[in-house]
Parts: structure tokens; C-alpha cells; sequence
């Protein structure tokens, strides 16, 4: 099952990671965002329902698409448009919506200072 691991890193910890991948170590399917807030500036409630309802679908067209997240198409083709720009969704050669994972799974935490 393909998962696709949403959360926040440095550019350090993204050069890390490349780094360990071209040594050959497994890194999983990650999109890292530079801060909290911007992935929660682009993730909100309205994209995450597109999210949601293309994990596991195969590529679906945006009248489906907002058929399923209860939306009007001009909204949410305005909503993935920026999931688009951003690389979250990609566009098939047909111009369907693909996101080609079975899960999603978006990391946040947060500690005191100490």
C-alpha cells in the first residue's frame, strides 16, 4: 500500500533524505512543506475532502471530484488548481485528477520550548 507522508522540514533534513535515497535507502513517498503554516495554509478543510476523495480512486475528473466532496465545480477547481501548482495532484494525459495513493498520512508536531 503506497502511502504519501505530508509534513514539515528543513531544507537540511530535505537534502538528508535525498542524500539517503541515492545511497540507496528507501525514503517512502514524502512532500514536505517549509512551515506549519503554509502546510496548513494549502492544506485546508476544502482541499483535504479533494485529497480524501482521490486517495485510492484513480484519476477522476473535477465534476466527479466535486460531486463527492458535496462542492460546486468552480470551487473546487479552484482548490485544485492550487493542489496542482503546488505538486500535490498531478493531471493525466486525458486531464483527469491523479493522486496515486492508497493513504495519506500529514505530520505536525509541536514542543515547548525548553
Amino acid at each position: 500500500m503506497s502511502t504519501l507522508i505530508i509534513g514539515v522540514s528543513d531544507i537540511e533534513s530535505v537534502k538528508a533524505r535525498m542524500k539517503a535515497a541515492f545511497r540507496g535507502e528507501p525514503q517512502g513517498c514524502r512532500y514536505s512543506f517549509r512551515s506549519e503554516e503554509r502546510l496548513l495554509a494549502t492544506l485546508n478543510p476544502n482541499r483535504w475532502a479533494i485529497l480524501c476523495a482521490l486517495t485510492g480512486a484513480g484519476p477522476l475528473g473535477v465534476r466527479e471530484v466535486a460531486r463527492r466532496v458535496e462542492r460546486d465545480i468552480k470551487g473546487v477547481h479552484s482548490d485544485v488548481q492550487v493542489l496542482l501548482t503546488c505538486g500535490l495532484l498531478d493531471k493525466t494525459p486525458e486531464g483527469k485528477l491523479s493522486f496515486p495513493y492508497e493513504a495519506v498520512q500529514v505530520e505536525l508536531s509541536y514542543s515547548a520550548a525548553a
